[in-house]
């Protein structure tokens, strides 16, 4: 699950990238509008947290930009707590919640975990697949209700290939997908990833299946 912060507080960022960082999450974090623009323009995300007070372009208008050109991921906005209007703005332009500063970190973690599931259409924190199972709350796998022993990387990669099992995810997707800007991860490191999730995870009717040259599908083996 990839976050982007666009926030020029650089203390508060900080602040929010050690935390969601220590939740399993994939951060990068830009410090003004049009860096934000920029990144949304050309990077996938799972998530925004945007300040609206960005300097060079305004959260509104990095949102308004964002939503024409059809991103449709979920948007937490920022604001100081006397911006009712800007909130109300940010609203009506298809931000999907906000939060006023100060705020608690452990309140907006519970929010992100919220949006993330949103996003994926689901209102549970659990994502089934046959005898796996994901909780993104609690950041573990199980499988037929035994705790797997994944590493951080790992987990990310099944909750990526679970949220889309039953179709192809390309080696390029997952690097996207799991990777921070500046984290020198080829895709020789995801078949490296691949493999040791296959042998933790392959106990029953699920498997990771190769489509060579186009990328892996996590699947349930007829039977």
């Amino acid at each position: 699950m990839r976050i982007l912060i666009a926030e020029d507080d650089q203390v508060l960022a900080d602040g929010l990238l050690r935390s969601l960082r220590a939740a399993g999450y994939a951060v990068d974090q830009v410090a003004s509008g049009t860096e934000a623009d920029a990144a949304l323009s050309s990077h996938e995300f799972d998530l925004l947290i945007l300040d609206l007070g960005l300097p060079k372009m305004n959260g509104l208008d990095v949102l308004k930009r964002m939503r024409s050109r059809g991103a449709t991921f979920p948007v937490l906005i920022l604001t100081a707590a006397d911006s009712v209007d800007q909130r109300v703005k940010g609203l009506d332009l298809g931000a999907d919640d906000y939060m006023a500063k100060p705020f608690s970190l452990q309140e907006l973690e519970a929010r992100v975990r919220a949006l993330t599931r949103r996003g994926l259409g689901t209102a549970s924190a659990l994502i089934k697949h046959g005898p796996l199972t994901f909780d993104a709350t609690g950041r573990v796998a199980y499988f037929d209700e035994k705790m797997i022993e994944l590493s951080a990387r790992e987990l990310s990669l099944l909750e990526v290939l679970l949220q889309r099992a039953g179709r192809l995810v390309s080696k390029d997707q997952l690097v996207e997908r799991l990777c921070e800007w500046g984290e020198e991860v080829s895709t020789n490191a995801i078949e490296v990833y691949i493999h040791r999730l296959r042998k933790k995870i392959e106990q029953g009717p699920v498997r990771i299946a190769t489509v060579r040259g186009l990328g892996y599908c996590l699947e349930k083996i007829p039977g």
